[in-house]
């Protein structure tokens, strides 16, 4: 990992300086809550009083390679996260020719968390593919708000349309089994069948591990591990009962494979890395079912609620986007390709992959 310190190394010593002058701040943006407000201690070695009155400003050797515990976040609730708004120019008429098995016509897809951020425009590249949608959601208003749209950027986008996707609005707590076969139920009710599954239901939050409050941390596997786990199983009963085939996409995160900095979150980056692997092991599981069993792991992303972060915090985006090889964050539309082909027939020899959607972050 020489290379990557030495990226770290040269990027952080450049603004070293500058954060030496001007502290960082310490709150979210305004918009956020109270409780999602950025807790801070004095325990990162580059904040220490003592090496603040050296006159040099060289930092202690590994610092830049390990986790910063000052930069530490709560989850926004459900009522402060910033809604996010259809992709346009992205539907339109299909004019160059592509393989006929990308397309997802005749399917119905299932996205968790499709409300918002990824999780929205996953759904809408799902559409965009010829899909009927099922957008499940805590928030079953946003997702209802969201299906009308997706709908409306659909009609025009294609004016001469012989078909309008079906796009419909759910609720449900995906780390509860009731409320999941619930929520399964009343999809197949009014689509009558179900053939793809994205999981993108799910949060991080910035703790010191030791500080990390148990209810929070269970709170976060329940989402992330469990929510993952129920959908899967209980869209695989569906299918294997109609004798189908299928895929599903779990969202998983680079953060499963590497060790992000330096924001702390090893509950986070422990819980993508059992969806990763669950992934693996569902789609041996179920090969003999016909259902494929995928991984996508994106890099950071610039959703809405990125942005209000970082927004407020440019030292910590210009020290993410140094460590990535194509020195940008992804933008959520980049997983709209990677998803349609995973879930399509284009890839139909393809199961328990994990596809890496980084910018070559995990590379270095």
């Amino acid at each position: 990992m020489l290379s990557r310190n030495l990226v770290r190394a040269t990027a952080r010593a450049a603004g070293s300086a500058s954060r030496a002058a001007a502290p960082r701040a310490t709150t979210l943006p305004t918009s956020l809550p109270a409780s999602a407000a950025f807790l801070h201690n004095n325990n990162n070695p580059l904040n220490n009083a003592d090496n603040k009155d050296k006159k040099h400003t060289s930092p202690p050797p590994g610092a830049f390679a390990r986790t910063d515990d000052s930069i530490t976040v709560e989850y926004p609730e459900e009522d402060a996260l910033p809604s996010s708004t259809p992709v346009q120019g992205r539907g339109g008429f299909h004019m160059k020719r592509t393989l006929a098995s990308f397309s997802l016509e005749g399917k119905v897809g299932v996205v968790t968390g499709g409300a918002r951020g990824l999780g929205l425009v996953m759904g809408q590249g799902m559409v965009i593919s010829g899909a009927n949608l099922a957008i499940v959601d805590m928030n079953k208003e946003e997702a209802e708000r969201q299906a009308v749209e997706l709908v409306e950027v659909f009609r025009k986008e294609n004016p001469g349309a012989t078909r309008v996707p079906k796009v419909t609005a759910h609720y449900a707590d995906v780390s509860d089994a009731d409320s999941v076969q619930s929520c399964i139920d009343q999809i197949i009710k009014e689509h009558g069948k179900i053939d793809h599954l994205v999981t993108s239901a799910g949060f991080t939050e910035n703790y010191n591990a030791v500080d990390y409050p148990i209810d929070r941390m269970r709170k976060l596997w329940s989402v992330n591990v469990d929510g993952t786990y129920l959908f899967a199983i209980t869209v695989a009963k569906h299918l294997m009962e109609r004798k189908s085939p299928g895929s599903m996409v779990f969202i998983g995160s680079m953060s499963g494979a590497i060790v992000n900095v330096p924001q702390p979150q090893a509950p986070y980056n422990t819980a993508k890395a059992a969806v990763r692997h669950m992934a693996a092991s569902l789609a041996v599981e179920w090969a003999h079912a016909g259902i494929r069993v995928n991984c996508i792991s994106p890099g950071y992303m610039l959703t809405a609620l990125t942005e209000k972060i970082l927004d407020d915090k440019p030292d910590l985006k210009k020290q993410w986007t140094s460590l990535i090889p194509q020195g940008k964050m992804g933008q959520p539309d980049d997983l709209m390709g990677p998803v349609a082909f995973l879930l399509s027939d284009a890839s139909q020899y393809v199961t328990g992959a994990d596809l890496r959607v980084d910018g070559g972050y995990t590379l270095t």
